[in-house]
């Protein structure tokens, strides 16, 4: 009786010329083009329609590979699954996960990019770019935008919130803009770690109650010799 499955022996492979589709068993054909090219097929029928799965070129997968393959896809089909539609959607999946993980450095500059069109002129863009470079990207500018939290948050607008509130202001509004645009893409979920209003109120005191650094005044050229004699007889 002639064997259903493992027809092919690993030599009878490496020796196939004729073009044609030869048969290991089990749904699994190898498959030999007119410039000789071999690959590996899984042939199988699904409501009354034929269906070819390439899986790989005999150069990437090998004979023992494509019917562990093989076999995989038939038990799916024993199970109701149809294996190029299981194979469509994690492959979707795949790209979806991939989205995901976009750093947070990737999402301002997509966001930047998309928004440039409509900003008043090239000095408000070159502010964009300066304060995310400066403050956010080396803090969490490697970070998955999803992950990006208020600790993250407050780590960048913190420290500069009482010497430079102006900037941080600016900083913190930026961070929420690119937050919510990764949110409105289904990049990342739940609130916004950088809104102002019943978030960051709550641990940053608010801007005009913020003490102003007050600098000295420049001192002349022409008075700093003096400056220097008075300061060493000190």
């Amino acid at each position: 009786m002639p064997r259903s499955l493992h027809r092919l022996s690993s030599l009878e492979v490496s020796r196939k010329r004729k073009p044609g589709l030869f048969a290991d068993g089990g749904n699994l054909y190898l498959s030999v083009s007119n410039v000789h090219s071999k690959s590996w097929i899984f042939r199988y029928s699904r409501n009354g329609a034929t269906k070819d799965m390439g899986l790989g070129s005999l150069n990437a997968v090998s004979l023992a590979r494509a019917r562990e393959r093989a076999g995989r896809h038939r038990e799916q089909l024993a199970n109701g699954i149809d294996p190029l539609g299981a194979s469509k959607a994690a492959r979707q999946q795949e790209a979806t996960t991939a989205a995901k993980a976009m750093t947070f450095r990737e999402a301002a500059e997509t966001y930047m990019r998309a928004q440039a069109a409509g900003w008043r002129n090239l000095k408000h863009r070159a502010q964009w770019h300066s304060t995310l470079e400066t403050y956010v990207y080396p803090v969490f500018g490697d970070v998955s935008v999803a992950d990006v939290d208020v600790g993250l948050v407050m780590k960048v607008v913190e420290p500069i919130w009482t010497t430079k509130t102006e900037t941080a202001s600016r900083v913190r509004g930026r961070i929420e803009l690119v937050l919510d645009w990764a949110t409105a893409l289904e990049l990342r979920s739940g609130d916004n770690p950088a809104r102002w209003r019943g978030h960051l109120k709550n641990l940053l005191p608010a801007r005009k109650k913020v003490r102003r650094v007050i600098h000295h005044p420049a001192l002349p050229y022409d008075k700093m010799a003096a400056f220097t004699h008075d300061l060493r007889a000190q």
